[in-house]
C-alpha cells in the first residue's frame, strides 16, 4: 500500500521553496487536475458525542477528560435526527454528508444503526461519509456494503511525533483501519493536524505518509488545531499562518489528484487567509456551523466568500 515518490526529505524541501514559487508551483498542478475555481462542500454531523475511551490531545470528547471540557455525553442519534441534519446540509448546498461518533470503534449492535443512517444519506442524493474510529474484522465490508463512499480516519500527525499526541492506540492500528477501508472498496478521507506544537520536518512527514500510501487519499482534510480549554493542546503555540498555506501547497504538489480540504480552525481564518489557501490548492471545505465539538465558518460567511472570490460549489 505504499509508494516511495514522496519522501519526508523531498516534501520538506517543497516547504522551504520561497513562498511565491510553492504557490505558483502549487496553482499549476492545481489546474492540471481541477477546476480552479470550484470549491467541494461537506457537512458534518456528530451522530454520538463524548465519552471516547482514547486520550488524543486534541479532542475535547475523552472520556478522560469530561469536567475540563465540559462535554456531555450523549447517546447515538436517532435515524429520523440524521435524516433531518442531512436534508438542511443538502439545502444548504453541501453535496458530501459526514457523520462522527466518539468510539474507539464500533460496536456491532451501534454499526448497524450507523449503516440505516448511510442509507437515509445515500436516499437523499448525497455522498456519505463516516468517521467511527478503528474497524474490526468484517466491518468495513459491512459499510461498504451498505453504499458507503468515504471513510474517515485520519493519520493525525507525523509518525516520529505521534506519541505525544496518542497514547492508547498506535498510528500503526490506524493504518491497519485505512487498508481495511480500501481493500472493501471505500474511498479513504484521512489527513492531520497541524500546529500541535509538531516541527515542518513532522508536517513534511505525514504529508510523506499519506502521498506515499497508493493510491493516495481521495480526500485530505488539512485541520488547524482548535486548542480546546481542557484537552493538554489548549496552550500549544499558535502555527504561523503562512506555515499552513505552506501545508496546503504541499498537500496539493504531493497529491495532486487528491480533494485537499480546509476543515477545523476555519472559523479562526481570515477571508484572505481562506483565499491563499485556495490558491494554494484547497478545493474542499467543512460547510456548515459546527464540526463535531468546535465552531465553523457560517454558511452566510462561506456564500459571501465565494461571491467575493467568483468561486463556485460543487
Amino acid at each position: 500500500m505504499t509508494s516511495p515518490s514522496w519522501t519526508a526529505d523531498a516534501v520538506e524541501a517543497l516547504f522551504e521553496l520561497p513562498f511565491n514559487d510553492l504557490l505558483f508551483r502549487a496553482q499549476q498542478v492545481h489546474r492540471q487536475h481541477f477546476d480552479a475555481n470550484a470549491i467541494q462542500r461537506s457537512s458534518l454531523l456528530s451522530i454520538k458525542t463524548g465519552g471516547c475511551s482514547e486520550d488524543c490531545g486534541y479532542c475535547s470528547q475523552s472520556a478522560r477528560r469530561d469536567e475540563e471540557t465540559g462535554i456531555e455525553r450523549g447517546k447515538l442519534l436517532e435515524l429520523d435526527e440524521v435524516k433531518v441534519a442531512a436534508k438542511a446540509a443538502k439545502e444548504a448546498g453541501a453535496s458530501r454528508f459526514c457523520m462522527g461518533a466518539a468510539w474507539r470503534g464500533p460496536k456491532e449492535g451501534d454499526l448497524d444503526k450507523v449503516i440505516e443512517m448511510v442509507r437515509v444519506v445515500k436516499d437523499l442524493g448525497m455522498e456519505a461519509c463516516l468517521t467511527l474510529g478503528l474497524l474490526g474484522p468484517g466491518q468495513a465490508q459491512k459499510l461498504a456494503a451498505a453504499g458507503l463512499d468515504y471513510y474517515n480516519h485520519n493519520l493525525d500527525t507525523g509518525a516520529e511525533f505521534y506519541d505525544q499526541v496518542v497514547t492508547t492506540h498506535s498510528q500503526a492500528a490506524r493504518m491497519d483501519t485505512l487498508i481495511s477501508v480500501r481493500s472493501a472498496g471505500m474511498k479513504i478521507c484521512c489527513g492531520g493536524i497541524v500546529g500541535m506544537g509538531e516541527s515542518r520536518r513532522v508536517r513534511a512527514s505525514l504529508l510523506s505518509q499519506l502521498a506515499s500510501l497508493n493510491p493516495a487519499p481521495e480526500s485530505v482534510p488539512i485541520n488547524h488545531l482548535v486548542a480546546i480549554p481542557g484537552t493538554p493542546m489548549e496552550n500549544a503555540p499558535p502555527l504561523d499562518p503562512f506555515e499552513f498555506v505552506r501545508t496546503i501547497a504541499a498537500a496539493r504538489i504531493s497529491m495532486p489528484t487528491s480533494w485537499v480540504r480546509l476543515s477545523a480552525g476555519r472559523q479562526e481564518m481570515s477571508d484572505e487567509l481562506q483565499a491563499l489557501c485556495f490558491l494554494a490548492g484547497a478545493n474542499s471545505i467543512f460547510y456548515g456551523e459546527k464540526l463535531l465539538t468546535t465552531g465553523n465558518a457560517e454558511a452566510t460567511r462561506d456564500q459571501a466568500l465565494f461571491d467575493r472570490l467568483g468561486l463556485k460549489a460543487v
